[in-house]
Order: structure tokens, then C-alpha cells, then sequence
């Protein structure tokens, strides 16, 4: 389930210019953190470190690993499809 807080950062970063289209499903996504940091994300993977400790800590629940950085592609496609 997607935190309103992630949403709410996805959203900002697509509202700031935070997303950048590489290739057709290639991305980089300045860290919501961080403003000299980002990352590379594709549709399903993203090389930030709550995408990466999500697997470490739900490992085997099934579930899905997401971040604001693979919502923030999602809302992307959306508006430019």
C-alpha cells in the first residue's frame, strides 16, 4: 500500500522537473532529499535506498517494492503520454 507521504513526494518531484526522461523506460530522478543526488529508475527498479531496504525488510511478503521515485514515473506517464 502507497504511503500518502510517498505520493506526496512523487508528486513534487514531477511538479519541480525532478523527473528526466532518458529512454522509454530509463529515467533520472532527483533525490527528494538530496538536490545533488539522483537516480536511475526504470518501471519496476529504482537504485535508491528505500527501494533497496524495502526487499531487505518485507523480503518474501510478496510485496511489492515501491518509492517515490517509481510513483514519481508513474504520475510522469500519465501527464506525458
Amino acid at each position: 500500500m502507497m504511503s500518502a507521504n510517498t505520493i506526496r513526494k512523487a508528486k513534487k518531484l514531477v511538479e519541480s522537473g525532478g523527473v528526466s526522461k532518458i529512454d522509454d523506460d530509463l529515467f533520472q530522478i532527483k533525490s527528494s532529499s538530496d538536490p545533488d543526488k539522483s537516480y536511475f529508475v526504470t518501471s519496476d527498479t529504482c537504485e535508491c535506498p528505500g527501494f533497496k531496504n524495502f526487499y531487505k525488510f518485507h523480503h518474501g511478503k510478496g510485496l511489492k517494492a515501491n518509492c517515490s521515485h517509481l510513483e514519481a514515473i508513474r504520475i510522469f506517464k500519465k501527464e506525458n503520454p
